[in-house]
């Protein structure tokens, strides 16, 4: 592993030596080291703070406005694609769109961004490809909640290098049905909880979920079926069955709304909520977002159709959007990679929005 990043280098090079360190979830400290590191020694105009594995850097120019750009360095598990290769225009390698490119860019604006006209404040945080309760946001909102605060935020999230703004909420339910145990031979004399479910199943196939349109942004609901569990043996009436169903909601929803309306879906049914994060709302109509929006030459943003971390950053009152290079969908597979076209390009947009 290398000394030091060279971080005021060609961004696509500083990827493929952030692919080159592994840091999968829970294992950052290496990575961490050398960003801390890097940032100490190559941006002395920032003030940087250590949080577990989660690096802080931060301007203090006195500017009216912050924006907060925030990435995480951990990734998915390895799956024979490391270490990075360049392959013409393209870059390949585990974490290249999820989400070293995007901690590239930032770590070049941190050292070359050194008379922006907002100040800024850039998050480099541990955790978050597992569960909620270990990501280093978290931490840090608890222990160093001041660092958060801005007018904006940015995540680096792969977007296909154009404004992801805001994004879905999502929600987990349990449709619980019950029954009386019987040999399967007098069934009869049993009720069958998986038969009963079948209601809820029939009233999912023909639901039609909402299109919400917010800021210009178009928001697609969805409601599904994502496990079912029940019986008992092979010659038994079973006498309970729980369906999962997993819903993304439109950040103009709140997940007290979105509970109410599953409830109403499955009126009659007993119901139970295992998982809940709220959405965002896009902020495209701030100031500091409207100038976003500018710098990437007017195009149009798109709504997030799916729940990232700018939900947290919502929480605490500020538009948030997703804006990095890579095609979200390839994140977590094999072939991961990522055209270095879209590094430039968001280096590109994100330095002229911020100097």
């Amino acid at each position: 592993m290398a000394d030091t990043l060279h971080l005021s280098a060609d961004p696509v090079d500083l990827t493929a030596a952030l692919v080159d360190v592994p840091s999968v979830s829970g294992d950052e400290a290496d990575l961490a080291d050398l960003v801390e590191r890097s940032l100490r020694e190559q941006a002395p105009h920032l003030e940087v703070v250590r949080s577990g594995n989660a690096v802080l850097a931060r301007t203090t120019l006195g500017r009216e406005r912050r924006v907060v750009l925030a990435g995480h360095l951990d990734t998915v598990p390895i799956n024979d694609n490391m270490p990075s290769r360049r392959e013409g225009d393209v870059l390949h390698g585990c974490g290249t769109v999820d989400m070293k490119g995007g901690d590239a860019v930032m770590l070049n604006l941190a050292a070359t961004a050194v008379d922006p006209r907002y100040d800024l404040t850039f998050v480099f945080y541990d955790c978050e490809e597992v569960e909620a309760t270990r990501n280093g946001l978290g931490r840090v909102e608890r222990e160093l909640a001041e660092w958060l605060a801005g007018d904006l935020a940015i995540v680096c999230e792969p977007s296909n290098a154009s404004i992801e703004a805001g994004c879905q909420g999502t929600m987990r339910v349990e449709v619980r049905t019950t029954g009386v145990r019987a040999h399967t031979a007098r069934g009869w004399m049993g009720v069958n909880a998986i038969h009963a479910v079948g209601e809820a199943l029939r009233r999912l196939e023909s639901y039609e979920a909402r299109v919400v349109e917010i800021d210009g942004c178009t928001y697609r609901e969805g409601l599904q079926a994502v496990k079912i569990a029940g019986g008992v043996a092979g010659n038994v009436v079973p006498d309970a069955c729980v369906l999962t169903v997993n819903h993304r909601f439109a950040p103009d929803r709140s997940p007290a709304d979105a509970e109410a309306h599953l409830r109403e879906v499955f009126d009659g049914f007993d119901v139970v909520v295992t998982d809940v994060a709220a959405g965002a709302l896009p902020g495209l109509s701030s100031p500091v977002a409207r100038e976003l929006v500018a710098a990437t030459g007017g195009k149009p943003p798109v709504g997030k159709l799916g729940w990232t971390d700018v939900a947290r950053f919502a929480a605490l009152g500020m538009p948030a959007v997703n804006f990095g290079p890579g095609d979200p969908t390839l994140a977590h597979t094999q072939q991961e990679n990522v055209p270095v076209g879209q590094i430039t390009t968001c280096l590109e947009v994100l330095r002229r929005f911020l100097t």
